[in-house]
């Protein structure tokens, strides 16, 4: 990427795609924005540009690389691809691009111990994925034909929606009378088989009906 791409590519704002660090301090809090990039819409880390998109350089880049290089070794499971190239605006300092697709092995999860957190992207933000989107990226990965049988929950959901449009799951919960593990099951199967559409939130994530495609 040639310096005059990069700073194009800056100008654009961080966004779903594209994420800016002025350096590498907290190694473990930006493995977890490349975490939300590769198990979303894939897309680039930059590091070495401010947040107002300036691209400032760091001093050292290389050793910011290797920081960050070896936190994404030691702390994602499973092991991410990526590429990674060095771009010098000047004799002292230089801008890293991390290159992140949308990765095919997701999701991928933060390591912390025994425990593990997957994260995503949700407009300029990396937020901690709920059950639902887990379990969502987990099983599209082997696509195939999901079938339910459209019963009296079923039945009450799709009230709902004809009511209000969209649905969190504990409204879900609440209305339909059932137990979280029965409603999340539900709610996952049907964005499965491509009937409804799951938008994570920060707070809690919402359902609605999956428009047809023209």
């Amino acid at each position: 990427m040639t310096l005059q791409e990069l700073k194009k590519l800056a100008s654009k704002g961080e966004g779903l795609c594209l994420e800016f660090k002025k350096k590498a301090a907290y190694p473990e809090k930006i493995v977890r924005e490349i975490i939300a990039l590769a198990n979303t819409q894939g897309g680039y880390l930059l590091v070495g540009v401010d947040d107002d998109g300036t691209v400032s350089g760091q001093r050292f880049i290389e050793e910011e690389v290797f920081v960050l290089e070896k936190a994404i070794s030691e702390l994602i499971q499973p092991n991410l691809d990526y590429d990674v190239e060095i771009n010098k605006i000047n004799e002292k300092k230089g801008v890293a691009i991390f290159d992140i697709p949308q990765s095919k092995s997701r999701p991928h999860y933060f390591m912390e111990g025994n425990r593990k957190r997957a994260f995503i992207r949700v407009d300029d933000k990396s937020v901690q994925a709920s059950r639902e989107v887990w379990e969502i990226l987990k099983r599209s990965k082997n696509p195939r034909d999901i079938v339910f049988t459209y019963g009296e929950k079923e039945e009450k959901l799709m009230k709902i929606l004809g009511e209000r449009n969209k649905v969190t799951l504990s409204e879900y919960m609440r209305e339909a009378k059932l137990p979280r593990f029965l409603a999340s099951k539900t709610l996952v199967r049907l964005v499965l088989a491509n009937v409804l559409e799951i938008h994570p939130q920060e707070s809690q994530d919402y359902f609605t009906l999956k428009e047809a495609e023209a």
